[in-house]
């Protein structure tokens, strides 16, 4: 993505924090995932794996002049029912609760749970600059969960918040949910409510996962996030700490995530994909666009002598042998799965430029040359020219093999009527150049189809669409930063469509200006949300209500019609369920 915050870009530049370093994670435990995922996006399979009265420890009081802190902890319920699936450290969810020395109502205790961002690890981030804020400004209760994979969660090979696989992010966000919905039944068993949910960044999108599960009203602020995390993955900055090299090898290696897992999600190929390739590498793919074009004019002024009559014995002519019994078997065996380049040109010499293009994402990457898949499988590479008078070239390479047509022009078995000593000159430097080129577009090819793919889990595991709308998006505010370049939100669905009532509020800022290097100023928002929803609660409780009742950030205009007594009556009222009022 080559908008959003510029400190958003370089910021995430000096970070050395690589993601999915060793790809996508088992076959398999990406096939449970998928199938389990059925039972989290709806609310009332999801709420009934978890029960009210699920075991819940308390380790630890501390009473401090300021506030009252626990901590607790207690099994991830994900670990029940995706046994294996979850690391040994990360099975056992910490949590710390914030609370204030004394509340100012028995009736109202209101409490918050915060679901940490990427790199927060520990509770100490959350307590000062959230917590504490939020008790101090507004009396209300925090909880603080350690996040799967961070803090005394992290497994022990893994650096800082470098998730190894792709499965991981998964898990994190399944055992988040369940975990979730554990801390809300323990608030209200131990009489603590309104409940509330928020996060920054990945936590603010965490948080919207597990306000779809609680089947009660609750106060959503989602703070930099958005309605999925597949831009964040796909398009924003973080996109570059992926190496989809990696990923793109990964899944031509191994059938099962093009035959069975491929399956589960649903990848749409329109026209925003032909562009995708593009965005990825700006500035790199206008350059390449560039150095094509120049290559391009460069190689035509020598076409009148490539084509001269002189230097036949240098062209190079391969004559299509229909009755070759070897073609014929090798042409016929090919499956729909199996890859094939296409050389489309009637003179090797007269250019190296070439495209690859799959009929599965319709996606050109350069011209000249198509690399044509179907099914998205790589198993073996045929090269076949289109042009009557240069005939057909066919060349067999396992899948395996990372240097996709790199032997192309350097095998006698592999080049029908062709020798290394015939290709001399300028032609045999325009056939490397177009065995570079070919090499470099199908090496493009597959990370772009890695990107699909992780466009299709993604959009499949937390695209909000996919899971139940919270009971009352009227308690939802969503906090966002204009400028973010973390979290891009163009072609991705408003979340005002999604969840119709809820409110968007934007910073002029990006990521990291505003956001994830601040949390205070976003707890007068958290706070004042509580407030505004006691208020409008309180007020069905009185006979006497005022004609207007009108909140602007910490200020209150009423306009009163029924006297001054029963003024104070209403006043006291409100004073006696919350002195904040």
């Amino acid at each position: 993505m080559s908008g959003g915050s510029r400190l958003d870009h370089v910021y995430r530049s000096i970070l050395m924090t690589k993601f999915f370093t060793k790809g996508w994670g088992k076959p398999e435990n990406l096939k449970r995932l998928f199938l389990f995922k059925e039972k989290v996006t709806n609310r009332e399979t999801c709420y009934s794996l978890v029960p009210n009265n699920y075991p819940v420890s308390i380790s630890k009081e501390e009473v401090y002049s300021d506030c009252r802190i626990l901590e607790g902890q207690f099994l991830s319920p994900f670990v029940t029912y995706l046994p294996g699936i979850v690391p040994n450290e990360s099975e056992t969810a910490y949590f710390q609760v914030v609370l204030p020395t004394k509340w100012n109502s028995d009736h109202y205790k209101p409490i918050c749970l915060h679901l940490a961002g990427t790199g927060d690890h520990g509770f100490w981030r959350r307590r000062q600059m959230m917590a504490k804020p939020l008790l101090k400004e507004g009396g209300i209760a925090s909880i603080i969960l350690e996040n799967p994979f961070y803090g005394r969660r992290k497994p022990k090979d893994q650096v800082r918040s470098s998730l190894h696989n792709v499965s991981d992010i998964l898990v994190m966000g399944g055992c988040l949910m369940l975990e979730s919905l554990v801390l809300f039944h323990w608030c209200e068993s131990n009489g603590l409510g309104p409940l509330g949910v928020t996060g920054m960044s990945m936590g603010g999108h965490m948080a919207s996962l597990a306000a779809t599960n609680w089947p009660k009203p609750l106060v959503l602020v989602p703070c930099l996030s958005w309605s999925s995390a597949t831009p964040v993955f796909t398009q924003g900055v973080m996109s570059n700490s992926i190496n989809w090299e990696l990923l793109g090898s990964q899944y031509f290696a191994d059938d099962v995530y093009r035959e069975e897992i491929r399956k589960f999600v649903h990848i749409d190929k329109d026209a925003f994909r032909a562009g995708q390739h593009f965005a990825k590498h700006f500035p790199q793919s206008m350059d390449h666009i560039r150095r094509l074009s120049r290559e391009k004019h460069e190689l035509n002024k020598g076409k009148d002598i490539s084509s001269a009559p002189q230097m036949n014995s240098k062209t190079v002519m391969i004559e299509i042998q229909n009755n070759n019994s070897n073609i014929d078997q090798q042409t016929t065996e090919l499956s729909p799965s199996k890859c094939q380049a296409v050389i489309n040109n009637s003179d090797m010499g007269a250019s190296s430029n070439c495209e690859v293009q799959s009929p599965a994402s319709n996606r050109t990457l350069s011209s000249e040359v198509e690399i044509v898949a179907t099914e998205s499988k790589l198993g073996i590479a045929d090269l076949v020219t289109k042009s009557g008078t240069l005939g057909s070239l066919l060349v067999k390479q396992k899948h395996s093999d990372a240097n996709v047509l790199t032997q192309f022009g350097e095998s006698k078995s592999r080049i029908l009527g062709v020798t290394n000593k015939d290709l001399e000159g300028k032609n045999m430097e325009r056939v490397n150049k177009l065995k570079e080129n070919v090499k470099e577009s199908v090496s493009r090819w597959r990370e772009d189809e890695a990107v699909l793919f992780m466009h299709g889990i993604m959009d499949e595991c937390t695209h909000l669409r996919n899971f139940t709308v919270p009971v009352d998006t009227s308690l939802i505010i969503a906090i966002c930063a204009r400028d973010d370049a973390y979290v891009p939100r163009e072609g991705c669905a408003d979340l005002t469509d999604i969840w119709p009532g809820a409110e968007v509020r934007f910073l002029d800022a990006g990521h990291q200006t505003d956001g994830v290097a601040t949390g205070s100023p976003l707890s007068p928002v958290i706070a004042n949300f509580f407030v505004e929803d006691f208020e409008e609660k309180a007020l069905q409780q009185v006979t006497h209500k005022p004609l207007c009742w009108f909140c602007y950030v910490d200020d209150t205009f009423v306009i009163w019609p029924h006297g001054p007594k029963k003024l104070e009556e209403f006043l006291d009222h409100l004073n006696g369920l919350h002195r904040n009022i």
